[in-house]
C-alpha cells in the first residue's frame, strides 16, 4: 500500500497516477495526517519538514511507501514571493525528496503572505474559488489553467521517485 500523508485530491491523485503507471496493483490512500509544521510553511527548510512528517506519518500506518506533499512559500532579495512545493517519499527504510517548479506570485498576494496570512485563502479571495487549494489551485489561476496544482504535484513526485527507483546512483545520497 501507498499511503498519501493528505486527503487532499490535488496531492493524492498525482500519487495515484505516478505510483499507478509503476505498481497498478498497489492501492493508494490519502490520510488525514498533521505537518508537524506552520499552516503557511515559509522557506523551504520548514516545507521540507512539514512534507518529511507528513510522509513519516503516512509510513508509520503500515503502509509500504509513504509519501508526503507540502506547498510553502519563499521570499527573495528583492521581495518576490514564490510558490513551490516539496515532495519526500520513504520506502524500505530509505527517504528521497524533491522540490518542484516555483511560481512567483503576485506582489500584493506575496505581502499578505509575509504578513502572517495562508496563501489558500488569500487565493480563495482573490480567485472566487471556494477552497482553491484542493482545486486547480493557485498554480492553475494564475496561468489561466494551463498548468494545475497536480500537474507540478505528479513532476515532483516523479523526481522524487528517480533515488528509490535508480539506488545504485544514489548510494551515497540514500544513506
Amino acid at each position: 500500500m501507498i499511503a498519501v500523508g493528505s486527503t487532499n485530491p490535488s496531492k493524492v491523485n498525482p500519487v495515484r497516477e505516478v505510483f499507478g503507471r509503476l505498481y497498478p496493483d498497489l492501492e493508494v490512500c490519502g490520510l488525514a495526517v498533521p505537518s508537524g509544521v506552520r499552516e503557511q510553511p515559509i522557506g523551504y527548510a520548514e516545507t521540507l519538514a512539514g512534507a518529511s512528517n507528513r510522509a513519516q506519518a503516512a509510513l508509520a500506518s503500515g503502509a509500504t511507501w509513504g509519501v508526503g506533499l507540502e506547498g510553502g512559500v519563499e521570499f527573495d532579495e528583492a521581495g518576490g514571493a514564490w510558490l513551490f512545493g516539496v515532495v519526500v517519499i520513504g520506502h524500505a527504510g530509505r527517504t528521497s525528496s524533491a522540490r518542484s517548479a516555483s511560481l512567483r506570485l503576485p506582489p500584493g498576494v506575496g505581502l499578505r503572505v509575509r504578513a502572517g496570512e495562508e496563501l489558500g485563502p488569500v487565493m480563495d479571495g482573490l480567485s472566487g474559488v471556494r477552497d482553491i487549494k484542493r482545486a486547480g489551485g493557485t498554480v492553475s489561476f494564475l496561468t489561466g489553467g494551463l498548468l494545475t496544482r497536480a500537474d507540478v504535484w505528479r513532476q515532483a513526485v516523479i523526481l522524487a521517485l528517480v533515488p528509490l527507483l535508480q539506488p545504485e546512483l544514489y548510494r551515497e545520497v540514500m544513506a
